[in-house]
């Protein structure tokens, strides 16, 4: 079978996060069993667009900032309307992991115009919005993301939100996990290395990390802190943290990471802490369970009563006190990170295969109509 996958931005710091992690494994997966992938989308980084990502064929343009001050949702190029026609057209299997930007309501325009029928997954992304920007939109977006054959969601809270977007004409919402592949975790990995990895903006509170780990330097001085993760308006007052606590050779930001960095990363530390709120299905918290490192989530996170029922994490309140109590509780005591180890790949197993995901996607492929059928 022939299935592309669109997906907004590809770029070398990871800015898009989930999605893209999403994208890849799918398509990874389902190229292991014989289909012919490919996936679209932006590029941004140095140097032309690669030939593919982490092993995906890749068809990309360079992103543009078609309408500044939108983020994601201004990115555009011209010539992604042509790439997008000859691959939407070519496509058996048609998958739109899409946002409110203006890459996904292309992708939807061309599968409309062309006929293809589409799955679409939306990661949380399109919620209820009151905002004057979103409302204009989505009087074009909405009519054709409710063309879908299908809408794949993650949690009760993001089918509530989309169902109230889409409203009663709405495609049949379907719930897809994410998955992952474990992966052998660093042989070289540190003691003593704590790790932030995710885009530093608000809802990931990059500051709570650094006031946690202020507290846990009090008590192990000897434990270093670490920030990876591109910046979206929250690394000026980290710095600020960071000096104000007297942490500059303590707390560390290093930069961004494309996806295959930051799998390695995640692998070489000792814990992994995601102080997110309203996170609805983090990518980077599987992404550590898969590498073998332990996870301290908060209890927003949208896994995390999974999580905490299988032993698998240690879920907070998403309290600065808290986080440092979860992370010196690892630090200190072994057994039990090879407990929360264990317990997060049983978990991956029985809950967050990428096998059993993808199975379930070739059945929802199977199903969409033939092209030119509707």
């Amino acid at each position: 079978m022939r299935i592309t996958h669109v997906v907004t931005l590809v770029s070398d710091d990871g800015a898009y996060g989930g999605p893209v992690s999403v994208a890849t494994g799918q398509l990874g997966e389902l190229a292991s069993r014989g289909h012919e992938v490919e996936l679209v989308s932006l590029w941004r980084g140095r140097g032309a667009p690669p030939r593919s990502v982490d092993g995906v064929p890749l068809r990309a343009r360079p992103a543009r900032t078609l309408v500044p001050g939108q983020g994601f949702l201004g990115l555009f190029h011209p010539g992604l309307v042509p790439l997008l026609w000859r691959s939407v057209g070519r496509a058996e299997a048609l998958h739109l992991h899409a946002g409110r930007d203006l890459v996904s309501l292309a992708a939807l325009a061309v599968a409309a115009v062309r006929r293809r029928p589409f799955v679409v997954q939306t990661h949380g992304m399109v919620q209820p919005r009151g905002s004057m920007v979103a409302r204009l939109f989505d009087r074009v977006y909405v009519p054709l993301l409710r063309r879908a054959a299908a809408a794949l969601v993650l949690t009760d809270e993001e089918e509530a939100g989309l169902r109230r977007v889409l409203g009663p004409r709405g495609p049949r919402l379907v719930r897809l996990p994410n998955g992952v592949r474990a992966r052998p975790g660093a042989a070289d990995r540190s003691e003593t290395d704590v790790l932030f990895l995710a885009r530093l903006q608000s809802r990931k509170r990059p500051e709570a990390f650094v006031r946690m780990a202020a507290l846990v330097h009090r008590k192990r001085p000897e434990v270093s802190f670490t920030l990876h993760g591109s910046d979206e308006g929250r690394l000026a007052e980290v710095r600020r943290l960071i000096a104000e606590e007297g942490l500059g050779e303590v707390v560390t930001y290093g930069g961004a990471l494309d996806h295959d960095a930051a799998v390695r990363r995640t692998g070489r530390a000792t814990v992994y802490v995601l102080p997110s709120v309203d996170e609805p299905f983090p990518m980077s918290v599987l992404e550590s369970l898969a590498v073998g490192t332990p996870v301290v989530c908060t209890d927003s996170c949208g896994i995390a009563p999974a999580l905490r029922q299988r032993e698998a994490a240690l879920v907070t309140d998403g309290s600065p006190e808290q986080l440092a109590d979860a992370v010196l509780r690892l630090l200190e005591d072994r057994p039990l990170r090879e407990r929360v180890t264990r317990a997060g790949r049983a978990a991956l197993e029985a809950e967050f295969s990428l096998a059993a995901v993808t199975d379930r996607l070739e059945e929802r492929y199977a199903a969409l109509p033939r092209p030119g059928s509707r």
